[in-house]
């Protein structure tokens, strides 16, 4: 597929799955991650009929659809009750994704606090195996983003994030069904920085990149060119690389996602065809 092919965008809260599948095929996106916490996660609220929609948009557009669970839901939770929702939280996802075609979920290792970190971190991996086991036959794979560090003052962190977190919980967890979303605006808070991170863990577990700008510091979804990530290097080192994956934007509005596109692919069209 040409670079252009390989940008696709996270359309985040805004749109139900049909209508995120819909404005893919309307806009020429191929890839497409939709997150449902905006609407009640239950499988049974999609009829055959809208299953029957939402397959056939993917096929006829060929637009890959992904979902991407809510960082905001703990999967470190190990409080009574919560705990459960957890588990029921991600297999709904497995099955919503498994009922509608889609490729991958996005998952996270969730969040500790100052004084429980072994714990949660504990729970985190039981419950990312048991999610990972649960979704062992159906269609989606899962696969578990680097997480953003939070100041040292902050009384919660999220897992994993530094370069070590990460290649344990894979080493931990690790399954044919699991792979790695990439984000390289995270990896850049961390001395390893982008290259360090991807030369790690590498091209052959990594299922989607996940891109917008920022200046290393702090969280910030800003659009490419608003802040010093250097696109140039990282596409060079992807690419290089032999990846042949996609790539989503995750920043601003919709429309600021197709610009986002379209500066990218006029920037570094000539690192391999657009």
């Amino acid at each position: 597929m040409s670079l252009r092919e390989r940008i696709g965008v996270d359309t985040g809260q805004r749109l139900s799955i049909s209508a995120a599948v819909e404005w893919a095929a309307d806009n020429d996106v191929h890839y497409v991650d939709v997150c449902l916490d905006g609407t009640p996660i239950d499988p049974d609220g999609y009829d055959d009929d809208a299953v029957a929609s939402i397959r056939a948009t993917c096929t006829e557009n060929d637009v890959s659809l992904g979902l991407h669970t809510l960082s905001a839901v703990n999967v470190a939770e190990t409080s009574a009750h919560v705990a459960d929702a957890v588990d029921d939280y991600l297999r709904a996802y497995v099955d919503i994704g498994d009922l509608v075609g889609a490729d991958r979920i996005i998952v996270h290792g969730g969040y500790h606090f100052t004084d429980d970190r072994d714990d949660r971190v504990a729970a985190s991996k039981a419950r990312l195996r048991r999610t990972i086991e649960y979704a062992a036959d159906a269609r989606p794979d899962l696969l578990l983003e680097n997480h953003n560090v939070e100041p040292d003052t902050s009384e919660m962190h999220y897992v994993p994030v530094t370069l070590d977190e990460v290649t344990d919980y894979f080493d931990a967890i690790a399954a044919p069904n699991l792979g790695w979303a990439f984000n390289p605006p995270h990896a850049r808070q961390f001395p390893e920085d982008i290259e360090g991170y991807f030369e790690a863990l590498g091209p052959d577990i990594c299922g989607e990149v996940r891109l917008n700008d920022n200046d290393g510091e702090v969280e910030e979804h800003l659009a490419p060119g608003e802040g010093t990530l250097d696109f140039d290097a990282m596409f060079r080192l992807i690419e290089g690389s032999g990846y042949d994956g996609h790539y989503v934007l995750a920043f601003g509005t919709l429309e600021d996602m197709l610009e986002g596109r379209e500066y990218l692919l006029e920037r570094y069209s000539g690192l391999t065809s657009a």
